[in-house]
Order: C-alpha cells, then structure tokens, then sequence
C-alpha cells in the first residue's frame, strides 16, 4: 500500500469504503483500463476520428444511437446543454455564451437542485426552476416551457426528495412542446441497465455517466449518450475545436480507457457482484455487532440511492464515550487510512463496492481494533479518575 508513484509525492493511499466520490479519487482502475491508456498514451492520433471511432464503440456497448466522452460527468452536462442550445449549428456555437437570439434558458425541478447544475450558468444558460421541495405540478412545467427553453435537466436517483414529476411524465410533457430532456445519472450505476434505460426505454434525448465512479474509468471521464444529432452537436462545441467548452478537453488516454472500462463493466456477472457486496455487509455486521455499544445493520439503497448494500454502524456516545466523528477521525490517521461515510453524530457507513477484493477484512479489522482501542482508553481514563478520588 505505501508503495507506488502517489505515495511517492507524500499523498498517503486510503482504503476506500464511504463510496465512490471525487475528493477520494473516485474507483480505482481495473488492470485492462490501465493497460488501454497506456497504450494510448505511446501514439498520436486524429483526435476527431478517436471520437468517432470511441463513440461507436460506446454507443453499441450501451445500446445507444451515440456516444461522446467528456473529461466528467458535469462536463457532459455542459456538452448536452450546448447540443440542445446551438444544435451543432457553427453561428450558434459562436454565439455562446452570450446567446443572442438563441434559447438559453434550462427548466429544472427544485428538488433537482444540485452543486453541478452551475455548469448551466456556466456555459451561458440560465436555469428555470419548476415545483418546490414538496411537490410539483405538470402545468409548471407546461408553463415553463417557451421559445427560450432549450432543454430540461431531469437529476436521477432514488435519494432525492420525491416532489419532482417522473421521467416518463417530463418527457412527453417537453417532447408536445419539442424540447428534449437531458438526464444526470452521474452515480446511477449499478444497474447495468441503466445504461439504456433512461434514453431508449424512457425516451429521454441526453443522459450523462460518470466515467470514474462505478465504471471504474478514469476519473477525468464522463459518458454523454443518446440521440445522434445533438450527441454530433455536443461533439461540435467540444476538444479539439476550439469553441466554448474546448477548456473541458478530454485526452486520448481517458477515451481509450473509457472504452476499455464500459466493454468491462458491461461483460460483468452483476447478480454475482451484488451477492459478494451483500456477504461483506453480512459479515461486517457479524463482526462489528460483537463490540459493546456498537449496533450494525444492513442499509438500502447506499448515499446515491443506487441498489448496493452498505452497513449503518451506530457508535453509542452514552455507552463509550465516543461517537462515529472520532472513529472517522481515527480511522483516517491509520496507515493506510480509512474513508468511511458519515452518516450524523453517532452513525457512519462502509460500503464495500469501492474496495478491492482482499481489502474487506482490512477495513473490518481497522474498524473494529479503533473502536476497541479506543473504547479501552476512556476505560483506563475512567478507572484512573476513580483510584485518584
């Protein structure tokens, strides 16, 4: 674990079990990812065909019209909502982002507000909210909707408050009125099928993946998939043209690896994945539930509202002294360190999609002598304080 070029620089490896999120480097690359970039890395291409060449690819592995790779998932939002915005149209793209004339507003859901929506005003747009934190009524949407509404954002995942319209609702409300509709399924994978299924199932026009999370792609990628003219239009307003969104250049590394990582994850035995996550978190909870004053139990769906299992580990302030911040705290002066999620003041989560396998036992095992190490100490404080008195 201490060995490799990154521990090289002084940044020490974590093992990760919160989930898959940026500021831990997202997951980890499977040995045919690495091999693909590297192999891209020793020539120089046209980059123009690459895309092509790794959009058909894409598209046939996710069973799409198209595809295009973005350096991020909020990147790919911005390449969709360009597409709807200028339509590939060369005048139009060179009006962004002031947009004179162009329709540059974005209709939202309220309880579909979230940090990477800025990438909208970003690239020039504007963002129209519909609904509130409680409900929302398909005439807001109607309403909304005018000769400036390029698109609407649709944010996926089952842990959001559920107050906007559903897709299949969004959709046809938007496509009576011709605007397509854009999903961000950044972290909504697992399942597999959701590769397909909010663009050719539910009938939404754009839909964006991270390429670092569940993919195990880079972490610098991101998927836009969909229908072909805006995906073509999307491409336009990208690397290597030198148009508005050029500064999100994706490389010919992350495409090559991108690849690789779809064709992985794609070929792989979900259901048998899905019951090797279910045993760790049946065993972690076996193991964490013999330390006093620790509960753990099995939580679905995990922080992304994705269909893995992860464990809810509640530490009691009241029987140890202690709660989930300081065994958090302690678990990230390990070495390796330790990630898990936190979940309030005595709750916090592992999962272990994010691991390698081998590494569940070790982050069990860390977990458990911390909890134990520390709940030992408050005793001796404790005993001490007594013999004194």
């Amino acid at each position: 674990m201490g060995s490799g070029r990154v521990a090289a620089l002084g940044a020490r490896p974590v093992l990760n079990a919160a989930a898959t999120l940026t500021a831990l480097g997202e997951g980890r690359l499977p040995e045919e990812v690495v091999l693909a970039m590297a192999d891209a890395s020793r020539f120089q291409v046209d980059m123009n065909e690459l895309f092509l060449l790794a959009g058909e690819e894409l598209a046939r592995l996710t069973r799409n019209e198209a595809a295009y790779v973005t350096c991020g998932a909020a990147a790919a939002i911005a390449h969709g909502v360009l597409a709807c915005v200028t339509g590939g149209d060369p005048a139009a793209i060179a009006a962004m982002p002031g947009g004179q004339g162009l329709r540059t507003e974005v209709v939202m859901h309220c309880a579909h507000r979230i940090p990477y929506d800025r990438v909208v005003d970003l690239v020039g747009c504007r963002i129209v909210q519909i609904g509130n934190a409680i409900q929302t009524f398909e005439w807001e949407l109607e309403s909304a909707l005018t000769d400036r509404t390029a698109a609407v954002l649709w944010v996926a995942g089952s842990h959001l408050p559920p107050a906007s319209l559903s897709l299949s609702k969004t959709v046809a409300i938007a496509h009576s009125r011709g605007v397509p509709v854009i999903v961000d399924a950044a972290a909504q994978l697992p399942p597999v099928g959701n590769l397909w299924h909010f663009t050719t199932e539910c009938g939404a026009d754009l839909v964006t993946f991270s390429g670092g999370k569940a993919l195990k792609g880079p972490q610098a990628s991101g998927l836009l998939l969909g229908r072909a003219d805006l995906v073509a239009a999307a491409r336009a307003n990208g690397t290597p043209n030198q148009r508005l969104v050029r500064a999100m250049k994706v490389g010919r590394e992350e495409i090559a690896g991108l690849v690789a990582a779809v064709r992985r994850y794609v070929g792989l035995d979900h259901d048998a994945l899905l019951a090797q996550w279910e045993a760790t978190v049946a065993d972690w909870a076996g193991q964490l539930a013999q330390i006093p004053g620790v509960r753990a139990e099995r939580s679905w769906p995990n922080e992304a509202g994705q269909p893995t299992p992860r464990l809810r580990v509640t530490v009691s302030r009241s029987e140890l002294g202690f709660g989930a911040k300081d065994v958090l705290d302690a678990l990230w002066q390990r070495d390796p360190r330790v990630a898990g999620l936190p979940g309030g003041e005595d709750v916090f989560y592992m999962t272990p999609d994010t691991l390698n396998e081998g590494e569940e036992q070790t982050v069990v095992d860390a977990v458990s002598a911390v909890i134990r190490e520390m709940a030992a100490r408050g005793q001796d404080g404790r005993m001490g304080s007594g013999d004194a008195a």
